[in-house]
């Protein structure tokens, strides 16, 4: 290879700690992060929320989310960066080497259906707006979004850098668009149609991201320091989903014809479609590169395989799946994610920063976490069922860190008796 080569394609320590001389700078993180959520999706899901709860409670509930995202995504950035783990090498500490290749692999299959359905939805947006071939365009889109990937991680910061500024200038265009036609004052009285609760609203905002939040440790253990990692994910909670979704609740509200931000764009014709198009390849091409490269990070580790490799072949799944339509059937099982991986999450901050503040990679696997991770999960599918007023995404989350914490607390217990005897 190359010394051009090299300096493309970095080393990606799939297996190993980032070493504290590859650290990246604080604007290169914040980028990777900042690129990540502020993109049409988001902006549509504001939009879904606001459409329900009108304006004033569909904005409390996107800040409740991204508040509840940044203190989950923070706490865990925090962890990843004291050792310059990822989430593979992460979750063994928590769950083993044997459970991590369970929960890790987990988390890296349900990113690959998240970048199909990204994949889908660009051949999707294109074909609604100017009536272009489906199949060619998600085809086309999908083999650029493996190209990113395969560069690695100094790629998501470069279209993070091109991602999000062009949405922020033309979202803020498209909002003052809508604005302009609708009035401050019809958008703040804006009712909605009451069809959500605050809850469910509250876990749309946490599920479309719990999961790559989650695997932060993909992205944080490149961070020099806890402080730059706390402020990199700052960048993306609250800060750039918030951004996006209020973008979207409030062109739902002032135009609720059109609420989609890019098929808002786009209808306006001549140039401005154009800009639309780049907008949504840039947009979902970072959503899909960022979560193709945490899907083949993940299965790197755990089969041992390069990043890059593991990244071709995840990619052409997700294309094939994506090509297929079953990508439209992906989304309501995704959105379980409120239920099954909060407490994935909550389970590693509790075990490592309250409980085995010293402890690294277990080569066992440990139960505890698991019976943890499953009384959380049920506890977020009770409140579905029977308490749907309440966020399932959170109380799934603080059942499955309390729940870990008592058994941790029972197991001493009984060691100290034992020892005693």
């Amino acid at each position: 290879m190359s010394t051009n080569e090299k300096a493309i394609l970095e080393e990606e320590y799939e297996r190993s700690a980032v070493p504290v001389q590859a650290r990246k700078s604080l604007l290169s993180v914040s980028l990777v992060w900042i690129g990540f959520p502020m993109i049409i999706t988001a902006s549509v899901t504001g939009a879904a929320i606001v459409t329900s709860l009108g304006f004033w409670q569909g904005m409390l509930a996107i800040l409740l989310g991204n508040l509840i995202l940044f203190g989950y995504v923070g706490l865990l950035g925090i962890l990843a960066t004291k050792k310059g783990y990822n989430f593979s090498l992460q979750s063994a500490i928590t769950f083993g080497r044997k459970g991590s290749m369970i929960v890790s692999g987990l988390l890296s299959t349900l990113v690959i259906g998240w970048f199909a359905v990204q994949t889908g939805l660009t051949g999707s947006s294109m074909n609604q707006a100017f009536g272009s071939n489906f199949f060619l365009i998600t085809l086309i889109a999908g083999v650029l979004y493996i190209g990113v990937t395969l560069v690695g991680v100094k790629a998501l910061t470069y279209i993070g850098a091109l991602s999000a500024p062009f949405f922020f200038i033309f979202g803020l265009w498209a909002v003052g668009d809508a604005v302009s036609a609708g009035g401050w004052s019809s958008i703040t009285s804006f009712a909605g149609n009451n069809t959500l609760n605050l809850g469910i609203a509250v876990t749309m905002v946490v599920s479309l991201f719990i999961d790559s939040g989650t695997l932060t440790g993909d992205f944080n253990r490149w961070s020099k320091n806890t402080k730059e990692s706390i402020i990199a994910t700052g960048t993306a909670f609250p800060f750039a989903n918030m951004t996006a979704m209020v973008f979207g609740g409030l062109i739902a509200a002032a135009a609720s014809q059109n609420a989609d931000l890019f098929q808002y764009i786009a209808a306006k014709g001549g140039a401005i479609s154009l800009i639309a198009v780049l907008l949504l390849f840039l947009n979902l091409g970072s959503v899909c590169s960022h979560c193709l490269y945490n899907g083949a990070v993940g299965w790197s580790s755990l089969l041992g395989k390069k990043m890059r490799t593991t990244a071709l072949v995840l990619g052409v799944i997700g294309i094939v799946i994506a090509l297929s339509g079953a990508w439209n059937h992906f989304i309501t099982w995704l959105n379980l994610l409120g239920i099954i991986v909060p407490p994935i999450g909550a389970i590693i901050i509790i075990d490592q920063m309250f409980i085995r503040k010293n402890a690294d990679i277990s080569e066992s696997f440990r139960s505890q976490p698991f019976v943890a991770w499953f009384i959380g999960s049920l506890a977020g599918l009770v409140t579905e069922f029977y308490a749907p007023f309440l966020s399932t995404a959170f109380a799934a989350m603080i059942v499955g860190g309390a729940a870990y914490a008592l058994l941790s607390r029972k197991t001493a217990s009984a060691g100290e008796i034992r020892n005693a005897g």
